[in-house]
């Protein structure tokens, strides 16, 4: 087919693509496939929006207006829109989405449904704030579910792994719209990272810190701040205000040219909460992803154990990653049952090596009971043990997908525990 995923490090091994131009088309396309996907961004890093010998569903053609209901404070889009496509339009009418990951190229279908969850101590992932969902199950059947009718499956829904159907519109709860500046903070000590951690990671709406692991200090610290709750500081434990704009992997020379505005500027919380400009290729671009997820109370030891292996990371890493995400009852949410400290790995295109290390690296973070990002590189290990609502969603999934037309292989093996696939 030739078609692979946005870093290259995957080649997609279904029959076809296709485009369906309406919502009829959908269903006729799900209805006739024995495996199907529903491609978004393409912005994962393994096999899981793949159907080897089946076919992937571009759904970017649909006409799905952007519906705000300014009474209920919500956002309605289609299954292909990404973030930064209605933002503006959100700000415009005096709303916003609480929390926006890195990047706002990514669409809102697939990143509630691999767990992407944007930072903010007190900010919860992307896909709480999905209030309702229609999908497109097996057989062609289009199915509308809703936190308040749907109460006890809604939670299991949202974090789908794409293993339950088709998603072809989200509402999204919204909130007032918010100015925000961003401050960057340079070399920060790592025995005040680590002792304080809590109000570090309190500074500000979001906080995310950047290392290499094998630096003396914590490379940077990047603070977001509403502006209408915004302190001024003259430095951060130690860390002192950065002379220019930076890019997330500064310490290995990447140059800041595509980065969200810096230095205390104030913008529009869609400008200013992803580290990426929309008009931008999305960070480095040729890049490899891994994260996990621990309990925020394990974040200092946590943060001692991957120092531990710093040496053995550093060579094949552009950057590291620590930044915060509030617990949520999604049954496949990285943050399901408490607030959690996000290790988010950005490494070279060197998958070979990067693979050989991840053995080693969920070995240091497997006391706490870490929990991989599912759209990115993991090794695997006993996912039952780490999201306890997985046989929940397996009891689930073999309701709505009976005859297994969403069990690709990556949900047999992860989900359903198969080994040799």
């Amino acid at each position: 087919m030739g078609e692979q995923n946005w870093a290259g490090n995957h080649q997609y091994a279904a029959e076809s693509v296709v485009m369906p131009r309406s919502h009829d088309e959908v269903r006729e396309a799900v209805a006739a496939a024995s495996s199907v996907k529903a491609l978004g961004s393409r912005h994962c890093f393994n096999d899981i929006a793949d159907a080897p010998g089946g076919v992937l569903l571009d759904l970017s053609a649909l006409e799905s207006p952007v519906e705000i209901d300014t009474g209920a404070a919500t956002v309605t889009v289609g299954g292909s829109a990404r973030y930064g496509d209605f933002a503006g339009e959100l700000h415009a009418a005096g709303f916003a989405l609480a929390n926006l990951a890195s990047l706002p190229h990514i669409t809102v279908a697939g990143s509630v449904a691999t767990g992407t969850h944007g930072s903010g101590r007190r900010q919860r992932g992307l896909a709480a704030a999905v209030s309702a969902l229609e999908l497109v199950t097996a057989g062609g059947e289009v199915r509308t579910f809703s936190r308040d009718a749907d109460p006890d499956v809604f939670p299991g829904l949202v974090v789908s792994l794409g293993a339950l159907g088709v998603v072809t519109r989200l509402t999204l709860d919204l909130v007032p719209a918010f100015d925000v500046r961003q401050d960057v903070f340079d070399g920060l000590p790592w025995e005040a990272a680590q002792r304080h951690f809590d109000e570090i990671s309190g500074a500000g709406y979001s906080v995310s810190l950047f290392t290499n692991w094998v630096n003396d200090v914590v490379d940077q610290v990047w603070v977001k701040s509403r502006v209408d709750a915004f302190t001024e500081r003259p430095g951060l434990f130690g860390a002192v205000p950065a002379d220019g704009p930076r890019h997330p992997a500064h310490a290995a020379g990447i140059p800041a040219g595509n980065v969200t505005p810096q230095r205390g500027v104030p913008g529009p919380w869609h400008q200013r909460l992803p580290h990426f400009a929309l008009e931008f290729t999305p960070s480095v671009g040729d890049e490899l992803q891994t994260e996990y997820f621990v309990p925020y109370r394990d974040a200092a030891a946590a943060i001692e154990a991957v120092r531990g292996i710093g040496d053995r990371l550093a060579p094949v890493l552009l950057v590291s990653e620590i930044r915060t995400v509030a617990g949520d009852e999604l049954w496949l949410s990285p943050a399901q049952g408490g607030d959690r400290v996000a290790f988010h790995f950005t490494w070279q295109p060197r998958q070979p090596e990067v693979e050989a290390l991840l053995p080693l690296l969920e070995e240091r973070l497997a006391p706490f009971g870490a929990r991989p990002h599912w759209g990115k590189l993991f090794h695997g290990g006993d996912l039952d043990a780490v999201y306890p609502r997985l046989a929940d969603f397996r009891s689930l999934a073999g309701s709505l997908d009976p005859g297994g037309t969403f069990r690709t292989p990556f949900v047999r093996r992860h989900v359903f525990g198969e080994s040799g696939i």
